[in-house]
Formats: C-alpha cells, structure tokens, sequence
C-alpha cells in the first residue's frame, strides 16, 4: 500500500498551518470549558420578593423556611401591592411570596391559609423550576406543621405515602455531569467533519488532484492517507476533553476506557466519512466548510438529545434526527462515562454507527475514484 507517502504529505501540510493544528487540539478543550461553564441547567439563588400582609412571627416562621435554602435569595421586601408589579417587570425577582393578612389566624385555628406566588414568566424555564421549588418547600412546612398540631394531641403523624427518591448515576443532578459528555459528540463532529472535508477540497483548490490522478494510488489509499492524521489528532483531543472533564467538572469515566475510546473511534472514522463525502461533492473550502457547519453543528446541538430529548420532539424531527451519528454516539458515551456499561449494552447504537462509517466512506471513495479516473 501507498498510504504512507500520503500520511506524511498530509502531516506536513497541518503543520505549516499552526493556526489550524491549534484550532483541532485547543478548540475542543476551549468549547468544553466555555460550554460546560456557560451552559447550566441549575437553577439555584432564585431572586425572591416578600409581600407580608400578615407581619406576625407565624409568616415570618414560614418565609424563613423557604429562604433556608441555596435555591431562593430573600433579597426584597414589599411594603405594598404596587411594588409587585414593578418589581416583576423590572426583573429583579424571579417570583414574588403574597402572604395574606389573615394567614397567621387560619393557621392557628386549623383553617386552610393561603399564599399566593407571582412567577416573572418571561423565563418559562426558571418559572416553572422555582413553582416547583415552592411548591416543594411549602408541602415540606405543611409536613411540619400537621405533625406539631397532632403532638399537641397526643397523635403522631405519618403520612400515607412516604417517598424515598434515589437517584442513579448523578445523585447531585449536576448538569456538568450530563452536559460534559454529551459535548463529545458535538465537538469531535466539528472537528472530524470540517477538517478532513476542507483537505480533499485544497487539492483541488491547489490545482494538485491532477497529480493524485497520474499517480499509482487508489482512492480508497487517498482516503486512509488523508483520514489517518486527523483520526489521530482527534484521538488528541478526545484526551484532552476526558482529562479538561475530570479535573474541571469531576466527571469521570465509570466503564471500561478501552471500550470508551472504541466508541469515540467508531464515531471519529463517522465524521471522517461524512467530512470525506462532502469534500467529494464541493468545489471550493468556502463550500465546504459551509456544508460541513450544516450539516455537524445544527444536527449534533439540536437532533442528538445532547441538550433537548428527542422524544418530545415532533415525529419529523424523530426520523430526521436518524440521519446523523450524534444521537446514537451520544447514548454510548452516556452509557459508558455516567452508567459504567460496555459496548455490548448498547450494541444497537454501535451498529448503526458502523452502518453510517461504511455508507459515508463507500461513496465518498467511489465519488473520488470517478474524479481521479476523469
């Protein structure tokens, strides 16, 4: 085989371009860091507001109870009814805690006392997070209270459900832990996908095909020698994302690491191919990268579940999202990093990817046989 005259001449040519070595190395690291920081699912130091009508030491007790928390911040207190609106609109609050003047008495005499929450809405996400919060931390004081009146009664209490809730895999519900490696796929698409598709287009930009085309190689020799250097400088930077993830966000690997890497070289040689294939059908790097950032940016980021699940996403958008490695790589990994299964858990996903790997470099190597043989 030919393929290591091409290995080297490629070699060479990432190397006279430090700008674009240093964008397939660092890049990763800089958007695993930029990501994982920026991009938080955590809703925690909501900014809370308190309307008191009621000013007794029992609605002083109950908002004390809720502030006890990392997830509210007291952080003003309303004096009258007109200051609510001012305060939402301005966003200075994230909800707003109404307690009525008569909150205390119904309390006391047993009578069902009612608090009003006003949610700034603008945010559906935070609104409906810190409903859920308050609702939480008010069924929690309710809990509290009922057992204090049936010990002045001489009762105990004891609810008739008692929920022990255990969570798997990420007990802190952390959204690093689920975001770090869902980025994976994202970033190592990126990387694969834009720079093996810009290699084959330069040749014809340089006008340098044409040497390929009198030379002894076959194309499917041109594409391993093209292919083999980026795999390698992304197997790099996949190292580089694995140790950034473990000393920044504490996410570690809990499965086999050989078995990690094999997955993220099954998916590495997928976006090869697809960036092999459009570099078989554009003519110039500007057409090129446009289709490469097409067709890896907005698929990974939207279609592969890496931040919205796909099965609320409408049937469309389900089949569509099909027609892409991201999803089926991002299940592997997940699997892998936070569960700690094999391959063999998820031999479906791994199949699928291989189907997509010898689709992709197939007709990307027949597509270039026809170009070096016209």
């Amino acid at each position: 085989m030919n393929v290591l005259p091409v290995i080297k001449k490629e070699f060479r040519q990432i190397r006279r371009d430090k700008r674009a070595l240093g964008i397939l190395v660092f890049l990763p690291a800089f958007l695993l860091v930029l990501v994982g920081y920026a991009l938080n699912f955590d809703v925690k130091h909501l900014s809370l507001a308190i309307f008191d009508e009621d000013r007794s030491s029992t609605s002083r007790e109950f908002v004390q109870s809720l502030t006890h928390s990392e997830y509210f911040d007291l952080n003003y207190t309303l004096t009258s009814e007109r200051e609510i609106d001012a305060m939402l609109n301005s966003g200075k609050a994230h909800l707003v805690l109404r307690v009525p003047r008569d909150f205390s008495r119904n309390l006391l005499s047993g009578k069902n006392a009612t608090v009003q929450i006003l949610l700034d809405g603008s945010n559906n996400n935070t609104a409906s997070v810190a409903g859920g919060y308050t609702a939480a931390a008010i069924q929690h004081y309710n809990a509290r209270i009922s057992g204090e009146l049936l010990a002045r009664q001489g009762k105990s209490f004891s609810p008739p459900i008692s929920l022990e809730p255990k969570v798997f895999y990420n007990p802190d519900l952390k959204s690093a832990k689920f975001l770090v490696p869902g980025l994976f796929g994202l970033i190592l698409m990126i990387v694969t996908v834009i720079s093996t598709s810009l290699s084959v287009v330069r040749e014809k930009e340089l006008g340098t095909m044409e040497q390929l085309q009198t030379s002894p190689l076959k194309s499917y020799e041109i594409i391993l020698g093209k292919a083999l250097p980026y795999l390698l400088i992304g197997l790099v930077a996949a190292t580089i994302i694995l140790l950034c993830g473990w000393i920044l966000f504490d996410v570690t690997v809990r499965g086999n690491i050989f078995m990690l890497y094999t997955a993220i070289l099954v998916f590495m040689l997928a976006g090869l191919g697809q960036g092999l294939l459009i570099s078989s059908v554009a003519d110039t790097q500007q057409i090129a990268f446009f289709l490469s950032v097409f067709s890896s940016l907005l698929p990974s980021f939207l279609l592969s579940g890496f931040i919205f699940p796909i099965s609320s996403m409408p049937v469309v958008l389900q089949i569509i999202s099909n027609v892409q490695a991201a999803k089926f790589f991002l299940v592997i990994v997940r699997s892998i990093i936070l569960k700690g299964t094999d391959l063999f858990a998820v031999w479906d996903q791994v199949a699928y990817l291989l189907v997509f790997v010898a689709v992709t470099i197939g007709v990307s190597s027949v597509r270039l046989q026809r170009d070096l043989n016209a």
